[in-house]
């Protein structure tokens, strides 16, 4: 366990949430030798296919696309009700179309797997998640998918929701919705993972001690200062599948990749995403 283990995350409030005892150095590495990177999270989803990192913050959706290669750790989902991702226009009364341009945050992206199941109409463009809200604003785009803390500000910007993914997702399915995981190399071994597996949910605790003191770590990186926004976004976001994906999560992970092979998503042959490091 003396090799350096290249870890991403990314700058929303959740992961600094989950990595703020281990980011300030309070949490027992226990001899693992940890390097952190903060990304955007279709910026982690293209280090995590290329191979750049032991273990990353990623969507399910990349994930069962490379489950030969990766698979999740118990600890460290965003997975819940309530937490999906929002369809946005900058006028009420209009609905996708074939001539439609449509903004999402990264080609793999659990927010883009969602809008090809539900909608999968219209011109895809992807950018990042923080430039959705500002060219619906503009008018460059007639739609827009947002993630992350821009759920609770979107009416602010003068935005209209014309569909909550989540909870399309929800009632189709009665199960919580698998946005993104720590994905780990399947290389790793079983005692690297179990260690990984670990630090991680102490790093949890942590924060989950003392939410207060998590907050110079989540004003840091995030992108709404407010803090009211930001606890928001952890209450949201960190629950009791982040602790453990349990049997629940699991058989979610389970439906939304039938989902995607159905789609056409994943391979039909592609093995199931398993759960490392228990």
């Amino acid at each position: 366990m003396n090799r350096a283990l290249h870890v991403g995350l990314s700058t929303c409030p959740n992961d600094t949430f989950l990595f703020h005892g281990l980011l300030t150095g309070q949490v027992d590495r226990r001899g693992l030798d940890l390097t952190f990177e903060l990304l955007d999270i279709e910026e982690l989803n293209a280090g995590l296919a290329a191979g750049r990192f032991d273990l990353a913050k990623g969507s399910f959706a990349l994930a069962l696309q490379h489950t030969e290669a990766l698979g999740v750790l118990p600890t460290g989902s965003a997975l819940g009700f309530g937490n999906g991702p929002l369809l946005l226009a900058p006028r009420p009364g209009t609905t996708p179309s074939a001539d439609a341009r449509v903004l999402c945050p990264g080609a793999h992206t659990t927010a883009h797997l969602l809008y090809r199941l539900f909608h999968g109409v219209g011109r895809i463009d992807h950018v990042v998640f923080s430039d959705v809200m500002p060219a619906l604003e503009q008018g460059a785009a007639d739609f827009g998918v947002c993630i992350h803390e821009g759920r609770f500000t979107y009416a602010e910007r003068g935005l209209t929701r014309v569909e909550d993914l989540g909870a399309r997702w929800e009632q189709e399915t009665r199960a919580p919705l698998p946005l993104g995981g720590l994905f780990a190399r399947r290389e790793l071994s079983a005692d690297t993972l179990r260690t990984l597996q670990a630090v991680i949910a102490d790093s949890l605790a942590v924060g989950q001690a003392d939410p207060r003191g998590t907050l110079p770590t989540l004003s840091k990186y995030a992108q709404e200062l407010s803090d009211e926004v930001l606890f928001q976004h952890v209450e949201l976001y960190v629950n009791e599948h982040t602790r453990d994906l349990g049997t629940v999560g699991e058989a979610a992970l389970a439906t939304l990749a039938a989902r995607a092979r159905a789609a056409g998503w994943m391979r039909d042959d592609a093995p199931e995403l398993e759960v490392l490091g228990r």
